[in-house]
């Protein structure tokens, strides 16, 4: 087991240290220049087609569902357990400055994620009279190459519906057992038999679930953390001093051993900032792709505010608590450093008492849960992919049982595997993204042409 475990660390190590962080970077400014600052120009429009006239209710079925339950689902699975660790880990490995190179990622994965989006829009297929589409079918369809298909699902399959919920339903367990001293095995059996109710109701039940649960856990999480930074206003302006001064300086800003040089600042903000927003991961056009929109690069535009809402809104409020709190640094009775979602907790701690620790195992209960909901139903369009409807009953079945064994597990191999495989499924994903980027880009000047055009009519009508 251990010579399993360092053969796994070695690859992680190689494919995120050094492939996947520069692959996804680069992919990322690409799209950027290719689409002339899309997230920027466009970025009014994203917001107002997010939130402008939202109807909740809308009922979801084998036609898909309204774009803002794909983008609920969506970020149902962006903001999990790495939006309440991913921060806390950056931080501690690669100083405050991490936080801004994070930023730095996520504004050139909003360009990333428009072309997934959009090309998983265009290459959707109906699938035993239901609407599904990904990676799997725009690498099919767009690259006209099966075989780099059927493994990007074999990948994201094990990656996010059996290994990647085994991590999230973990965080759930071991949260419980500190706050509410509650067994493990028994919040296993209950998030599972949870779950599975979802499951069973298809995509109108997870589209129903996630519009109203993403709004609400991050309503819930954005006050709890406005508070605690309001509490510690002055130290607001120093931190983002540090967090400036820190990505750009290679002498400590904090202090003692958390002075670190620009480069792992830049390595540890850049890759927890990808791994949190997926961008380019290949796992968020699964929803985008079922969304009922007039254009592809309508759903484009919209999956960008879910890197922004994910990276600029949730993982910067927990970044600022942890900061403003005067918790970066603090050691456990050991007297080692805190980091993950220990460091977090102590934050929440500081700012709000013992009620800290009860607040992030709820947090976490609706992140991590959200995000089991949202990998299922990415695997879920694997599976048809691969095997059609018929295999839905059985991958339910072992999802749940994961859900089990991930409350009670402890070991680290399972967390290290999901790194693998989440790393493993991002290069087809890649391929196919640059080998498809001129026809993002056509859609992108297709749909301008055509608002331009409605804008004209108009303005002859006045």
């Amino acid at each position: 087991m251990e010579m399993l475990t360092n053969i796994v660390t070695t690859i992680n190590k190689y494919l995120w240290d050094y492939i996947l962080i520069f692959l996804l970077c680069g992919t990322g400014i690409y799209f950027t220049i290719k689409f002339k600052f899309v997230q920027v120009r466009k970025f009014g429009q994203s917001f107002k087609m997010t939130f402008g006239g939202i109807k909740f209710g809308k009922k979801a079925g084998k036609e898909g569902m309204s774009s803002f339950q794909a983008l609920a689902t969506s970020i149902a699975a962006q903001v999990g357990t790495g939006n309440l660790a991913g921060a806390a880990t950056a931080i501690v490995a690669g100083g405050p400055g991490a936080i801004f190179w994070m930023w730095l990622s996520a504004f050139f994965g909003m360009g990333t994620i428009f072309a997934e989006a959009s090309l998983a829009q265009k290459y959707k297929e109906t699938v035993d009279g239901e609407v599904t589409g990904g990676p799997a079918y725009y690498i099919k369809n767009g690259l006209g190459c099966k075989w780099l298909a059927v493994i990007f699902s074999i990948t994201i399959i094990l990656a996010l519906g059996f290994i990647g919920n085994m991590v999230q339903a973990n965080s759930i367990g071991d949260a419980f057992s500190t706050a509410f001293n509650i067994k493990p095995v028994i919040v296993g059996i209950v998030v599972a038999i949870l779950a599975g109710v979802i499951f069973i109701g298809g995509v109108s039940r997870i589209a129903s679930f996630t519009e109203k649960i993403v709004p609400i856990m991050a309503l819930f999480y954005i006050i709890g953390s406005v508070v605690i930074i309001a509490m510690n206003y002055a130290e607001i302006i120093p931190a983002f001093k540090y967090i400036f001064v820190g990505a750009f300086s290679s002498k400590a800003v904090v202090g003692g051993a958390l002075g670190v040089g620009i480069k792992k600042a830049m390595r540890y903000g850049v890759a927890r900032g990808l791994f949190s927003n997926e961008a380019g991961m290949g796992s968020t056009p699964h929803a985008h792709a079922v969304a009922k929109v007039n254009h592809p690069a309508e759903q484009g535009l919209v999956a960008m505010m879910g890197v922004f809402i994910d990276t600029f809104v949730i993982l910067t409020l927990t970044a600022l608590v942890i900061i403003t709190s005067g918790a970066l640094g603090a050691t456990d009775a050991a007297g080692k450093t805190l980091t993950g979602i220990s460091l977090t907790q102590k934050a929440f701690e500081m700012g709000m008492g013992n009620f800290g620790v009860t607040f992030i195992a709820i947090a976490l209960l609706f992140f991590a849960f959200s995000t089991i909901i949202g990998w299922y139903f990415f695997g879920e369009a694997n599976i048809k992919f691969l095997f059609g409807k018929k295999a839905l009953t059985p991958y339910r079945i072992l999802v749940m049982v994961f859900i089990v064994l991930g409350c009670v597990a402890k070991v680290d191999l399972v967390w290290d595997l999901a790194d693998t495989f989440n790393g493993l499924m991002v290069l087809p994903n890649l391929v196919a993204l640059l080998a498809l980027g001129g026809v993002a880009g056509k859609l992108l000047v297709d749909y301008e042409g055509k608002k331009n055009k409605i804008g004209e009519k108009e303005k002859v009508k006045k």
